[in-house]
């Protein structure tokens, strides 16, 4: 006997006599947390031997962990994340190309193998070009399984996918006849023919209770099935399989029982058939990929249907004439518009540069390298401004602060505005909106607000950014009954997606900036809850190598302030990381820093957090309205660099680099030391303008905020 290491990582024992040589073992049959080119994934049905993966128990222990990925069912095998009996991701029965619930392998360039016989139900993958493209797909010990790529030319792990990506990822999360989408405000929706079983649940985000049918089905008298396109089909343990049935049949074998709620071909070329009898579970929609799923419903709401898709087509015939009719009439329009176009236009760029002169022309505190800065932002005409908000209506105002009034407008071409206008009488202000113009219209990334534009016209000065229907941070955070919706994962996003925003401001934009004035009242919401940083006129531009600056002129807000900027006027990135740390403590505490306590103002959330984290008690920081259903070690981590964040010495704080990759990834994170929870209301620079709790830009509380 003796032992081979073979090049694809496999260790074989083998057998060699008189009768040839005879594996005996191999170490591809012991998977621990890593699955190889080659390995199988699976149940040998014959031995019931079981291909699994385990997590391991740490990053730095390698002992039996609690999560397991295998693969479960005989009619139709899905693969199966669990944490003990606790099902945490399906991906959706094999399709016959990829897993159903991962579109995202149709793109992978390793060639996948479903073996599904009376002998075994396995999966392996290869590559044709193995000598210079490595992988694994392994389970980490905080229960995402990974597929990763090694690509020799870049010498680097990538992450070709993760899972669970996204909320939609985790099992049941809509309940029983509901569907995910993750890109929408209200991820969970139920299923034609159905509504919420619990209302007030599905109104907080909480989809768990699953949905209910409107009306009673009566078998074969009136209902139908309604198809759902791009779907993860449901957990097939209540279905049944049968490879011999095209689609049609498999529509008649359902239709035919009156317990079949639901059917879809097997395969995405249309071969198989799948019919579920019960509750349908696990379902998602995607925007590409998944397959056409056919749901059961009652008569009535078969009809509405019908009726819906009847009225919305056009015979052939009408539809050629209108075409023709259409076409006819943009022609004419077109040239007569070209004409007029061309006339219009040259009136118009020397508008425009006459409104452009007229901002340079505006106060400015810009240093050297903010002069350098070109302007680059779209000019608006006072009379679209007028048109689009109803000429400034009461009905149309969002807020007021200390420069000026806010307002929600909507533009000829449909978009969604909201209107920052300064006071024609004041003459505050005018500074930090030029400022604003310049260095915002430089700025592009998902979790900045966008400015589209500017107005400078007789006495008007206005900027014009992108709507947020979800007002801003603080609105919810603060508020009693806002916070219910504000689970742990929503929260973490937010902090993730403000310190990824943070870090573009910081390092990757074109320009090295530093916000001073991020608070929660800064902090914007979209539709889909994804965070978005406001309000750049305190904002300063660093060039070159320059990593600090000072200030006679201390701006910002009380409690988001760093020590050294709220003391000496010093700033630098590391002011920013400070505030970026209150923000943190704030959204996990729910809590704001100032005012923490009522009877004593010195005591506010930044020592009361230092407080319970010298006493092994951090999690007593976590806001109530969260409950208890949240990962304690990765909420013990955010707050560990939140308070790493706001040490008192701006040396001691991390980068706003650093602060993301502690947040994104299980890394040894340093000890903290005492934080700044020196200042209190009563502290005032003497060259300070900032006073009590407001900020100078008051105009943030209400800027661009859905009402």
């Amino acid at each position: 006997m003796f032992y081979k290491l073979l090049d694809n990582g496999n260790l074989v024992l083998h057998d060699k006599n008189n009768k040839g040589d005879r594996m005996l073992w191999q170490s591809f049959d012991y998977p621990t947390d890593t699955l190889l080119p080659g390995m199988k994934l699976g149940l040998n049905l014959k031995s019931s031997f079981n291909w699994s993966l385990t997590s391991w128990k740490s990053r730095d222990d390698p002992s039996t962990g609690d999560f397991v990925l295998s693969i479960g069912g005989r009619d139709s095998p899905e693969c199966f994340l669990r944490n003990g009996s606790r099902v945490i991701l399906r991906t959706g029965p094999w399709n016959g190309r990829t897993w159903n619930g991962i579109p995202v392998m149709s793109t992978d360039i390793f060639h996948y193998s479903f073996i599904n016989n009376p002998d075994e139900v396995s999966l392996s993958y290869n590559s044709d070009n193995a000598s210079s493209v490595f992988s694994r797909i392994y389970v980490d010990n905080m229960g995402i399984f990974h597929k990763l790529t090694w690509v020799e030319k870049s010498h680097r792990w990538n992450d070709f996918y993760a899972a669970p990506g996204d909320t939609c990822d985790h099992y049941g999360e809509c309940g029983a006849f509901g569907s995910c989408k993750s890109n929408n405000a209200q991820i969970c929706s139920c299923l034609p023919g159905f509504e919420p079983k619990s209302v007030r649940d599905w109104y907080l985000k909480d989809g768990s209770q699953g949905c209910v049918r409107k009306r009673e089905l009566l078998c074969g008298k009136g209902d139908g099935f309604l198809k759902l396109a791009n779907m993860k089909l449901p957990d097939t343990s209540i279905a049944r399989v049968d490879m011999s049935l095209g689609i049609k049949d498999c529509e008649i074998k359902c239709r035919n029982s009156c317990s079949c709620s639901g059917y879809s071909s097997a395969y995405v070329d249309g071969s198989g058939c799948i019919a579920w009898f019960g509750e349908l579970i696990d379902i998602r929609e995607f925007t590409e990929g998944g397959q056409d799923l056919f749901v059961r419903v009652d008569a009535i709401e078969f009809e509405n249907s019908m009726k819906h898709n009847s009225k919305g087509s056009l015979t052939k015939k009408k539809l050629v004439l209108l075409c023709v009719l259409i076409v006819g009439g943009l022609l004419i329009f077109i040239s007569a518009f070209y004409y007029l176009f061309k006339r219009a236009k040259r009136k118009g760029l020397a508008h425009k540069g006459r409104l452009q002169k007229r901002l340079f022309d505006l106060p400015s505190s810009e240093t050297e390298e903010e002069s350098k800065v070109k302007f680059e932002l779209p000019i608006f005409d006072l009379h679209s401004i007028m048109a689009a908000t109803d000429n400034f209506s009461l009905a149309n105002k969002l807020g007021s602060g200390g420069f000026g009034s806010v307002y929600k407008g909507k533009l000829f071409d449909g978009r969604e505005i909201a209107v920052k206008r300064l006071s024609k009488n004041s003459g505050q202000g005018v500074i930090e909106f030029k400022n604003e113009v310049v260095l915002i219209a430089k700025l592009q990334h998902r979790n900045l607000v966008q400015i589209l534009g500017c107005c400078v016209e007789e006495e008007e000065k206005m900027l014009v950014y992108e709507y947020m229907p979800r007002k801003s941070l603080n609105f919810l955070l603060f508020d009693r009954i806002g916070s219910t919706s504000l689970e742990w994962r929503m929260r973490h996003n937010i902090i993730l997606g403000i310190a990824r925003g943070v870090l573009y401001l910081h390092e990757d934009s074109r320009l090295r900036i530093v916000h001073r004035d991020l608070k929660a009242s800064n902090i914007l919401l979209d539709a889909s809850m994804n965070p978005k940083i406001s309000d750049f006129g305190m904002a300063r531009i660093f060039g070159g190598d320059q990593t600090h600056g000072s200030t006679n002129r201390v701006v910002g807000t009380f409690g988001y302030m760093s020590p050294e900027y709220a003391m000496d006027g010093l700033f630098s990135v590391k002011s920013d990381v400070f505030s970026f740390g209150v923000l943190l403590l704030e959204i996990i505490s729910g809590k704001k820093n100032t005012g923490f306590y009522s009877e004593d103002p010195s005591k506010n959330l930044i020592k009361h957090a230092w407080e319970l984290w010298r006493k092994s008690r951090p999690l007593e920081l976590v806001d109530g309205a969260m409950g208890t259903s949240f990962p304690k070690q990765e909420v013990v981590k955010f707050i560990q660099v939140g308070i790493l964040c706001v040490q008192e010495n701006a040396n001691d704080r991390p980068m706003m680099s650093s602060v993301v990759f502690m947040l994104s990834n299980e890394t040894t994170i340093p000890t903290p030391e005492q934080p700044a929870f020196i200042l209190t209301r009563n502290y005032r620079h003497p060259n300070s303008s900032t006073t009590g709790t407001s900020s100078l830009n008051e105009m943030s509380n209400s800027i661009v905020q859905g009402r």
